[in-house]
């Protein structure tokens, strides 16, 4: 982790300001980094570059036998979750990665959620720079036209380097992070976690393998989810508003004479919700859309360990309790972003799953997938067994298999939308 938590450090750390040559360096590192070409509001490339660059010393390479126990973790998780669900598997590539893998590997899909947050925020610093400070700052004033991607990108790129040494698999947070029919473990993570949990590594390999497998089919064979939560998410970050205050604040920081401020702007709070009922209801849809993947993983996942797993009730709960809860860089992450990931109901969710299946079957329980309009609604936590024992009119949903267009005007279907029946 960095010592400064909403800044971001270029290679080398912070130049001595009475050492020519370092202050030479640094801005021969600022002019590059401020020149690399972006096509949105993010520096993407200085994100990936910088996040690398802290990962250069703690990314052991997965050897042979990593390789190797990944692989079969995978197989037998495919193996033991078959007869729990019809549908099939979704891992069509099974991998071991390094942290640095990860971080290029999902970059294109963090890069389709950050984007719209942070236009808000380049385009309020553009307008908020002060002109005088422009002039100020003379031949880097090119640099401070993009200072709002460039600062946003390295420290995007710092918060994602933390989130590499912490995730276990691609699936960790509930988003389809990786390539399509990728299955994904970080055997150096799965270690340090097991350590601190105390547990056999290679049931912690394999109970993570079993939620992988499980994210995997769900993804793989439900065509309109990857849309459908890709799809919350975005719309979520739609409603984010900047606080221009705090902007104001973090401009305030630069000090033309210290070309080196660059890298201590505090972006903290810059990011607010609106309190509004159409972003109250589409972070509803997010969290609701979050809470029932991870429920049904949960759920399946559980019968399909059974009793293999001698420590399985510890692995159920320390998972509940990390995804609830989220670690130092998830909450790092989600105040610099604002977006917060987590499934705050997951364990009503995987008590509903356990209530459809109980009145409906296997089959029945997975054929919800078959709609999003067939889903579960917030409220319907509060009634598990209702749930299960209701059934919808399907006569006028469309079966196309593509996600439905998200409109952030639109009130939530859990606040009583009903399909259309003309």
């Amino acid at each position: 982790m960095t010592d400064v938590p909403f800044g971001f450090a270029l290679p080398g750390g912070v130049p001595d300001p009475n050492d020519p040559q370092q202050m030479a360096r640094f801005l021969a590192q600022l002019q590059q980094m401020f020149a690399s070409p972006s096509s949105g509001p993010v520096n993407w490339d200085l994100a990936r570059q910088l996040a690398e660059h802290q990962l250069t010393d703690a990314d052991p390479i997965p050897g042979d036998a990593d390789r190797s126990e990944v692989a079969e973790a995978l197989r037998l998780a495919d193996h033991w979750l078959d007869p729990e669900t019809e549908l099939p598997s979704g891992v069509h590539t099974a991998e071991a990665w390094t942290r640095r893998e990860w971080i290029t590997s999902t970059l294109e899909v963090w890069r389709k959620l950050c984007d719209p947050v942070a236009g808000q925020m380049v385009g309020a610093m553009s307008d908020l720079m002060p002109e005088q400070m422009r002039a100020q700052f003379g031949p880097m004033a090119a640099m401070v036209q993009s200072l709002g991607g460039t600062m946003f990108g390295g420290q995007l790129g710092q918060a994602l380097a933390s989130l590499a040494q912490e995730v276990l698999a691609t699936s960790d947070i509930g988003l389809p992070l990786a390539p399509a029919g990728t299955a994904a473990l970080l055997p150096a993570n799965i270690r340090e976690y097991g350590e601190g949990l105390q547990l056999p590594d290679d049931e912690v390999r394999l109970y993570v393998a079993l939620r992988e497998a499980a994210h995997q089919r769900l993804f793989g064979n439900v065509s309109w989810l990857r849309g459908h939560v890709l799809n919350a998410v975005e719309t979520y970050a739609k409603g984010i508003k900047v606080d221009r205050e705090a902007v104001e604040e973090a401009i305030g920081q630069l000090d033309p004479e210290r070309p080196e401020t660059l890298q201590e702007i505090n972006i903290e709070g810059v990011f607010t919700a609106e309190d509004t009922p159409q972003q109250a209801a589409a972070l509803s849809r997010l969290e609701t859309a979050l809470a029932l993947i991870e429920g049904w993983v949960t759920h399946v996942v559980g019968r399909a360990a059974g009793d293999r797993l001698p420590h399985m009730a510890n692995l159920a709960e320390a998972f509940r309790r990390r995804r609830a809860a989220g670690g130092p860089a998830e909450q790092t992450f989600a105040t610099l972003v604002g977006l917060e990931l987590r499934p705050r109901r997951l364990r009503e969710a995987a008590t509903l799953w356990e209530a459809v299946e109980k009145e409906r079957g296997k089959d029945g329980r997975d054929a919800i997938w078959d709609h999003p309009d067939l889903l579960p609604t917030a409220e319907d936590f509060e009634d598990p067994t209702g749930f299960a024992a209701s059934r919808l009119d399907l006569t006028a949903l469309d079966f196309s298999g593509e996600a439905p267009a998200e409109d952030p005007a639109e009130a939530p279907k859990d606040e009583g939308d009903k399909p259309d029946d003309a």
